[in-house]
């Protein structure tokens, strides 16, 4: 079975090596993210004989033309970026797939590892499913799961997923080579379902009003290699790696982002019902933290933000 595999990043490292492994698949050539074209997967297509093809707009009929030449029996998405029109996703006769890291028809869009810590899942799952021309909508070829803890960070996650998608997408193709797929709609399992926004800087930023365990998910969430739960002391960035639900901590009535015992391992902080333990701050050192001090979005704080926002517009403007 020929493959045209579109993809991007250690995802699709993983998952490649495993096609190329297999006899039953041959890779015809390899699409590259335009913006990226991933040194990696150019050393692969090197390797394997194949065609390197950083494409612009893969929807292009000319370009559609370039692909089809090919002869693929499939293609494969693997965090491939661009948008696909009817016009490619009919071309190979067994359709276009794509590996997606959350469990469709929940978790749809973008950043989706980083919303399921947030949210507080009891599990993640991965997906390889049909493209269709909606976003993340199309027929599920196979799904695989695995258990959340209380342990688990946006890292732990983001292992055990590219290993998953890699497995997931190496069983689906499998059960497309032997003509045994079952499709599964997603309104089989949910009629609505719903997508994740994309996240973008100035999301970092904690509220502290939030109850402890909604606190404690969002750092956990976005932590490295994400881009880390903010705070502000007055007009100091504050960057925070890891936090700690606190077992038996009473809730009471305060003021939420009050630091209201320091420790030497962090800062215990009031939240909107208990209090939490920030650990792993960034030049910690630096700051001089003690009882009383209150962390947040102050209004001076929000002038200083304001006002670096429209720096960074003016230097983009300038370059």
């Amino acid at each position: 079975m020929k493959l045209g595999y579109f993809a991007d990043g250690p995802w699709a490292h993983r998952a490649l090596e495993k096609i190329a492994q297999d006899d039953r698949f041959e890779l015809s050539f390899i699409v590259p993210r335009y913006d990226a074209r991933d040194p990696v997967l150019a050393d692969w297509a090197n390797e394997l004989g194949i065609d390197f093809l950083p494409i612009e707009n893969v929807n292009r009929s000319a370009d559609v033309e370039i692909l089809k030449a090919y002869g693929a029996d499939i293609f494969v998405s693997m965090s491939f970026n661009q948008i696909l029109k009817k016009e490619i996703i009919n071309l190979p006769r067994l359709g276009f797939i794509n590996c997606h890291a959350g469990a469709l028809p929940y978790y749809r869009g973008r950043n989706v590892l980083n919303w399921a810590l947030i949210n507080d899942a009891s599990e993640f799952g991965v997906t390889v499913h049909y493209i269709d021309e909606g976003i993340d909508t199309g027929d599920i070829i196979v799904q695989k799961f695995s258990p959340i803890s209380d342990r688990d960070t946006y890292k732990t996650l983001l292992d055990r997923a590219v290993v998953m998608c890699a497995e997931a997408l190496h069983e689906a193709l499998g059960s497309l080579h032997a003509g045994s797929t079952k499709r599964l709609s997603q309104s089989d399992i949910d009629p609505v379902g719903f997508y994740c926004g994309r996240r973008v800087e100035g999301d970092e930023l904690i509220e502290w009003s939030w109850p402890s365990r909604r606190i404690f998910n969002f750092v956990r969430g976005i932590a490295s290699p994400g881009p880390c739960a903010r705070t502000f002391l007055g007009a100091s960035e504050i960057v925070i790696g890891d936090a700690a639900m606190i077992a038996g901590a009473p809730e009471y009535i305060g003021t939420p982002g009050e630091i209201v015992r320091v420790v030497q391992r962090g800062i215990v902080v009031k939240t909107g019902d208990t209090t939490i333990l920030l650990k792993d701050i960034a030049g910690a050192e630096n700051f001089r933290f003690r009882i009383g001090q209150r962390l947040g979005v102050s209004n001076q704080t929000g002038l200083l933000l304001e006002l670096r926002r429209r720096i960074e517009e003016l230097e983009r403007l300038i370059k």
